[in-house]
C-alpha cells in the first residue's frame, strides 16, 4: 500500500458508485478505473479536484450539478417518428441507433419510448439534466511509467513498478 497522496501527474485508480438525482444506484464499478491526475481526461473536473490529497483506502462522496457532469437535457436531441418509418430491429425500448452527421461524427441514440404508433429516440445521456452523486474509493496512487506519461493515461491497474 502506497502512502502517496493524489497530486498532479500521479496515476490514480478508483472504484465508484454513481447515483441519480433520486438517490437510486445507476452504475457501479468494483473494477478500478484509472486516470492521470491533471491530464484532463478520464474523470469529471470536480471529481479530480475532490480527490486531490487523498490516499489509498480513502473514500469520498461528491455531488455534481448537471453542468458539471452529463450536461443539461437537450430537447433537440430527442426525435419522434412513426414506428413504420423505423427498421424493425429497433422496435424496442433500449435499442441503440447510430446516426452520422454531415461532418462524419457518429452519435448514438437510444429508443426511449414506443407509444400510440410512434417511436422516440433520445441522444441525451440518461442522466442529462440531473444532479448526480459519485461515491469513490481510492484503490491505488503511484507515479506513472514513462509510457503512461507519453500516453497521458495509465496502462493497467495495480501495476508493480520494478
Amino acid at each position: 500500500m502506497s502512502n502517496l497522496a493524489i497530486a498532479k501527474g500521479k496515476v490514480v485508480f478508483v472504484t465508484y458508485s454513481l447515483y441519480d438525482q433520486k438517490g437510486q444506484l445507476f452504475e457501479k464499478s468494483d473494477i478500478p478505473i484509472g486516470y492521470i491526475q491533471g491530464a484532463e481526461k478520464g474523470l469529471f473536473f470536480k471529481l479530480e479536484e475532490s480527490l486531490n490529497g487523498k490516499v489509498e483506502g480513502e473514500k469520498i462522496s461528491v455531488t455534481l450539478a448537471p453542468n458539471e457532469a452529463f450536461g443539461e437535457h437537450r430537447p433537440d436531441l430527442t426525435f419522434t417518428d412513426e414506428v413504420a418509418n423505423v427498421p424493425p430491429q429497433f422496435h424496442y425500448v433500449g435499442a441503440q441507433i447510430d446516426f452520422q452527421n454531415d461532418q462524419g461524427d457518429i452519435k448514438t441514440f437510444v429508443v426511449s419510448n414506443i407509444e400510440d404508433g410512434k417511436l422516440t429516440v433520445d441522444g441525451n445521456h440518461p442522466l442529462a439534466g440531473q444532479s448526480v452523486r459519485f461515491d469513490l474509493m481510492v484503490v491505488e496512487v503511484r507515479n506513472p511509467t514513462p509510457e503512461e506519461n507519453a500516453m497521458g493515461e495509465p496502462l493497467s491497474p495495480l501495476q508493480t513498478i520494478q
